[in-house]
C-alpha cells in the first residue's frame, strides 16, 4: 500500500469490498494521557511560557538571638520556561467522479459490499488520525527551533529533548565525526559491524535521523558505515560532521532503574504519586518485565493455561508507577515522567478553534480540504522528569 500526492480520483484511489482493517498504528498514548486534541489549554502567541521557582536550600539550626533585629530580608528568584506551538496543516482532495462512484470496485468479482461509500469524510479521518501520531512523536521528541523569521518552521521541543537534568547516558559517546558518502571517518574505531548506535547530532544531513537506532556494517580501521537494520545496506549520509552514541550491550536490573528513580527524587521530583509514569516502547518494556521478574522471583503459574509476566504497575522506593507502553518512544529510552506537569497548548485561531477542517477554493471538479491547528508541549519543570539513554535494543541482561 502507498500514500498519493495529489488529487484522488478512480483511478489512484480504487475501491474494494469486504471488510476494510486499518494496518497502521494510530495510537497515542502520551498525547491522550495530557488532554488529547481536545483538552489542553488555549494561548495567544506562538509562543508561550511557564515559570518555575525554588526554596533555598535548608539549613540546620537556622536560628536567631534572642532580641536580634530582624535578619536582612530573603527572595526567591523565579525562573521563566518557553516553548512554541508548531503549525499542522493537510491537504484532502478528491474528484467528485470518485465521490460517486462507490459501486466501481477493483480486485476480486464478488458480491460484497464497498465499505467505504464517502470517500471525502474517510479520507479526512485518515488524516487527522495520522495527524494525531504526527503530535504523538513531536511531544515525545520533536527538536525545538524558534525562527527569526519565516524561512524556517516553529518546532516545538519534546519532552525527551526537554530533560537535561535527570538523565543517565549508558551508551559510548563518538563526536565530531566526519561523513562523506555512506561513510564515517574515525581514526582507530572501536565500533564493530553490528553494534547499535543512536545519532545524538545529524549535521547537515536528512538521510540519518536523532532517536533512531542503526547498525555498523562495512566497519574497517579507521571508519564505518551504518545501517537502518542488522547486516543492512549501508545509508548514503552524505556530507556532514555528526555524533553518535554506541547503545550499551548490558541487559538493564532494577538497580538501573532505582538509580533513575533516585536521581528524579533527590532533584526534586516525583510529588504526585497518582501520575508517576514511566514510559517506553516495546523493546524496553520486555526489558522492564524480565529485570522486575529476575528481581522478585520468576512468576507463578495460576493455572495451566495461563503464564508470564506483564507489568503494568511498578512498586518501587519512590512511590509507585504506572507503566504506558508507547510505540512511538525511542527504541533504547526509559522515562519516568510526571504527567501532572504535561499538556498541549494551542493556538486557538478566531471563529475556527484549535483543531479544524475546512473547505478550500474551489476551482474545478473536486473537493478540497484542508485541516489545520497549531499545537505545543507544556512540560512544566523539567526536574519532575528522568531518561535513560543507550539502553540495550537486543534481548540480552546482565
Amino acid at each position: 500500500m502507498a500514500g498519493i500526492s495529489g488529487q484522488g480520483t478512480t483511478y489512484n484511489l480504487p475501491n474494494y469490498v469486504g471488510p476494510l482493517f486499518q494496518v497502521s498504528p494510530e495510537d497515542t498514548p502520551f498525547l491522550s494521557a495530557i488532554g488529547g486534541l481536545t483538552g489542553g489549554e488555549e494561548v495567544k502567541s506562538t509562543e508561550f511560557e511557564w515559570q518555575t521557582e525554588d526554596l533555598r536550600a535548608p539549613e540546620p539550626n537556622r536560628s536567631r538571638l534572642e532580641g536580634a533585629n530582624a535578619p536582612t530580608s530573603d527572595q526567591r528568584v523565579r525562573a521563566n520556561v518557553t516553548n512554541v506551538v508548531e503549525i499542522h496543516q493537510e491537504t484532502v482532495e478528491v474528484s467528485y467522479t470518485k465521490q460517486a462512484a462507490t459501486g466501481q470496485h477493483s480486485g476480486t468479482n464478488n458480491d460484497q459490499t464497498n465499505p467505504v461509500q464517502a470517500e471525502l469524510p474517510h479520507q479526512i479521518t485518515n488524516a487527522l488520525k495520522a495527524k494525531a501520531t504526527d503530535i504523538e512523536a513531536s511531544f515525545l521528541i520533536g527538536q525545538y527551533n524558534k525562527p527569526s523569521d519565516n524561512t524556517t518552521a516553529r518546532k516545538t521541543r519534546g519532552l525527551i529533548p526537554a530533560i537535561t537534568t535527570n538523565v543517565i547516558e549508558l551508551g559510548e559517546a563518538h563526536a565530531a565525526l566526519s561523513a562523506t558518502t555512506d561513510t564515517i571517518a574515525e581514526t582507530s574505531t572501536t565500533l564493530a559491524n553490528g553494534d547499535a548506535v543512536r545519532f545524538t547530532d545529524v549535521g547537515a544531513s536528512t538521510a540519518i535521523f536523532l532517536n533512531r537506532v542503526y547498525y555498523v556494517v562495512g566497519k574497517t580501521t579507521n571508519a564505518f558505515k551504518v545501517a537502518a537494520t542488522l547486516g543492512g545496506t549501508a545509508i548514503t549520509i552524505g556530507t556532514a560532521t555528526v555524533a553518535l552514541s554506541k547503545l550499551t550491550t548490558a541487559g538493564p536490573t532494577k538497580e538501573s532503574y532505582d538509580a533513575l528513580f533516585q536521581l528524579v527524587f533527590d532533584n526534586g521530583g516525583m510529588r504526585e504519586g497518582a501520575t508517576q509514569t514511566i514510559m517506553v516502547g516495546s523493546r524496553q518494556k520486555r526489558s522492564l518485565s524480565t529485570a522486575y521478574a529476575k528481581a522478585f522471583g520468576q512468576y507463578q503459574e495460576a493455572s495451566r493455561n495461563v503464564g508470564g509476566v506483564n507489568f503494568t504497575t511498578i512498586m518501587t522506593d519512590f512511590g509507585t508507577f504506572n507503566v504506558i507502553l508507547d510505540r512511538w518512544m525511542p527504541a533504547d529510552s526509559f522515562a519516568v515522567v510526571s504527567l501532572e506537569q504535561c499538556k498541549p497548548k494551542f493556538l486557538r485561531i478566531p471563529d475556527k478553534g484549535h483543531f479544524f477542517e475546512e473547505p478550500l477554493a474551489k476551482v474545478g471538479a473536486s473537493d478540497k480540504v484542508q485541516i489545520y491547528g497549531e499545537v505545543g508541549l507544556q512540560y512544566g519543570n523539567e526536574k519532575a522528569h528522568g531518561i535513560i539513554r543507550g539502553l540495550p535494543v537486543a534481548p540480552v541482561w546482565s
